[in-house]
């Protein structure tokens, strides 16, 4: 009677896979739907681990921060066009909004849309000039739009409260108002997951890969059929879109808005988010609009120490993180040495010998032979 043993030796190896299971494995392991997948964890775990509202306050906050970031991430990881000015697009989305349902009495679900679509025209509008500018010249002109706006902002009394503010009308939503920190968490929760896949999906097209090989060089992308004006322009204003989203989701939830949010000071953080994080990278903009909107939530035991504390993190992240946290990271973790390390390292390999024949014995030896003994050719005893 056969074995068991005997009968799984007849019936050979184990089946592999079906071609369909192992593309959806291999797609759940990838680096975009798995990272989806943990974001999506994470948004869901966090309120059973929240003691109180200001922790879900908190985590708005950063949420609300990392949308925008995602988007600038797009322009200046990407697509290499630095923006001094998002601030201006992300304070307009808000102030829209609100304009529109304070005085105007527009429904929110109807403001918001309306103020984003706004936003997104004048950023065409800007940007079909200024994206002609490079270097710092561009940085010099989102700069200057962003002061604008600020101003313009801070001076209209009458529709936009001035230098006080304006209070703003709740969300509603089928006919009530969205209140609650835990309502309000789920919306930019499921905002923020929304604009990481849309990032990520983007990042993998070929709109992405026109944009990095903007980034890379604009001649050279030119040169292989790639419309530089037409790719900034385009990721400019999805990036305004999305900071607009983002700005008109913080008046409605927070109630009230001032000009503050347009100002130089919060388009530099956005700045230094991206670039803490890691630039060229979604989950790099993610993990440092999260670190630097938690790290003064820390530092306040410190008190008039805190902004000192807050620069040196800054300082010493960027000596040992230079690249951001996120692309460092992932090469210490990969193995990845750095370019000019594995130069170094090549550099400093012995070089294997130089094998040469002599023309008279046919066998090969190593080495150079030295000046004075050049053997002699047939060919140089009509020169001798």
């Amino acid at each position: 009677m056969p074995t068991a043993a005997t009968v799984s030796e007849r019936a050979g190896p184990a089946p592999e896979p079906a071609p369909a299971a192992a593309g959806w494995v291999h797609r759940l392991a990838s680096a975009r739907l798995g990272g989806l997948g943990v974001l999506a964890l994470v948004l869901v775990a966090l309120p059973m681990v929240f003691p109180n509202n200001y922790f879900f306050e908190v985590a708005i906050l950063v949420a609300l921060n990392a949308i925008v970031c995602v988007g600038l991430n797009l322009l200046i990881g990407y697509a290499g066009q630095i923006s001094l000015g998002h601030a201006g697009f992300y304070a307009l989305g808000a102030y829209g909004s609100a304009v529109l349902a304070a005085r105007y009495g527009w429904p929110v679900w109807v403001s918001m849309p309306a103020a984003v679509a706004a936003v997104g025209v004048l950023a065409w509008l800007v940007g079909r000039p200024t994206l002609r500018l490079k270097g710092h010249y561009l940085a010099m002109a989102t700069l200057g739009l962003g002061v604008i706006v600020s101003i313009v902002l801070a001076n209209e009394d009458g529709l936009t409260g001035g230098p006080d503010g304006m209070a703003v009308p709740a969300l509603e939503l089928f006919g009530h108002a969205v209140r609650g920190e835990q309502v309000w968490y789920a919306i930019v929760g499921l905002a923020l997951w929304l604009t990481v896949w849309f990032a990520l999906n983007l990042i993998d097209s070929p709109i992405g890969r026109a944009l990095r090989a903007l980034h890379g060089s604009e001649v050279a992308a030119e040169t292989v059929g790639i419309n530089s004006a037409h790719w900034k322009l385009r990721v400019f204003v999805q990036s305004a879109l999305i900071a607009a989203t983002a700005g008109a989701l913080t008046a409605h939830y927070a109630g009230f808005i001032t000009p503050e949010k347009a100002s130089f000071l919060h388009s530099v953080e956005l700045v230094i988010m991206v670039v803490f994080g890691g630039m060229a990278s979604i989950w790099g903009a993610v993990v440092g609009a999260a670190v630097l909107t938690l790290l003064p939530q820390f530092l306040t035991v410190l008190k008039d120490y805190e902004m000192m504390a807050f620069g040196a993190i800054l300082i010493v992240t960027m000596v040992f993180f230079p690249r951001g946290i996120v692309p460092t990271l992932q090469r210490l973790l990969t193995g990845k040495t750095r370019p000019d390390a594995a130069r170094a390292e090549r550099r400093a390999a012995p070089k294997p010998a130089v094998r040469r024949r002599e023309p008279s014995t046919g066998r090969s030896t190593s080495g150079l032979t030295p000046p004075g003994d050049r053997p002699t050719y047939p060919s140089d005893e009509g020169l001798q």
